[in-house]
């Protein structure tokens, strides 16, 4: 029998992250190559990826990524995509058949443009309406889940080790200028297709490595404003307040930060700038529901860039490098050593001071 100090306890759950500030497209090989040295902080019931600029072809309709029970479910579901969108192209997600991945669902992909006129009869815009059409599908509709819902962006994900994961979809033919990933370790939610990370909406998508213990909480607040957290996991419900801060409130990125990850009041008391204060005690005031407790590392992936955020203790591990236009985010250096052996500037950023890398304006 192992005892403690005989056996690695690696807190769980590997991120990593890769951006190109220049719009410079990456094969998904690197990403995959990253999460090698990160194998022990997984378990094999769920790996995952997002990119960015995937889809260049089709950027301005949206990529709808399906995990589908049967093939009734998928007609059935068919049928309401068609009262609400055109559907412009309908296919299988090309894979590629692994011992390691095991009884998959049926893995669709449609890229869809909203219907106008049913978006003049709801009296809503573009993003509102695919927000609702995927919360829709995901509780009404049996057997059928919306995993990836943004422009020119797609995630993937399945339960297994994620390097076997990034095999699985051939992520290798596909390029992007920013990835995330995801290996996980869970603790007390189950290993399930749909639960593995990461968890997206519109364009957002979300890498955890931690525990919510606020998560019953932010889940009560989120769910008076049309969210539905069904994916039996605690991280979704940091891609809806994200959506949420951002999208629908207005906030920066910077400031929506703040609220998830927001300074202790002894802090914000200490604070010699009188503007930087007060915006500080706003915030807290305002979004006290949103506050994110517990230990977490997330990666924030949004068209255009990425955000690395830690909870305000730091109990969880992440470091950043950068080499020439490329930002790199990880749970260990070794993964960054890994997409780059000659990454400098690495540093591990403050708790709950977040790390925001955008591309260089009108690259895209």
């Amino acid at each position: 029998m192992k005892i403690e100090g005989q056996v690695r306890i690696p807190s769980g759950c590997a991120i990593a992250a890769v951006i190109s500030k220049e719009g410079k497209k990456m094969s998904g090989r690197g990403i995959i190559e990253a999460m090698k040295p990160m194998h022990d902080r997984s378990n094999g019931l769920g790996g995952g990826f997002a990119a960015y600029g995937i889809y260049p072809e089709y950027k301005e309709l949206y990529a709808l990524h399906m995990f589908f029970n049967d093939r009734a479910t998928r007609k059935n579901c068919e049928v309401l995509l068609k009262e609400r969108f055109e559907i412009v192209k309908s296919e299988l997600i090309p894979t590629r058949k692994l011992p390691a991945i095991t009884d998959e669902p049926i893995i669709w992909r449609y890229f869809v443009a909203p219907l106008k006129s049913v978006l003049a009869s709801m009296q809503l815009d573009e993003k509102e309406f695919v927000a609702r059409t995927v919360m829709k599908i995901n509780t009404e509709m049996d057997g059928a889940y919306v995993f990836s819902s943004g422009k020119n962006m797609g995630t993937f994900k399945a339960v297994g080790f994620p390097e076997d994961v990034g095999e699985f979809y051939m992520l290798d033919e596909y390029e992007g200028y920013s990835w995330t990933a995801h290996g996980r370790y869970p603790t007390n939610t189950p290993g399930w297709w749909g639960g593995a990370h990461p968890f997206t909406l519109l364009d957002y998508s979300v890498v955890h490595n931690g525990e919510i213990s606020s998560y019953d909480a932010n889940r009560r607040f989120i769910e008076m404003f049309g969210y539905k957290c069904t994916l039996q996991t605690d991280t979704e419900v940091i891609t809806y307040i994200m959506d949420y801060l951002v999208r629908v409130q207005g906030l920066t990125m910077g400031e929506a930060a703040s609220v998830v990850a927001a300074p202790f009041w002894s802090t914000i008391e200490g604070k010699t700038d009188i503007e930087d204060k007060q915006k500080h005690m706003y915030l807290r005031t305002v979004f006290p529901s949103l506050l994110i407790t517990g230990p977490f590392s997330i990666v924030l992936g949004f068209n255009g860039g990425l955000m690395a955020l830690n909870d305000r203790l730091k109990l969880r591990s992440m470091v950043v490098g950068e080499k020439d236009d490329k930002v790199f985010i990880a749970s260990e250096e070794a993964a960054i050593r890994t997409m780059e052996p000659d990454a400098e500037n690495i540093w591990a950023p403050a708790g709950g001071e977040p790390v925001i890398v955008r591309l260089k304006e009108g690259t895209y």
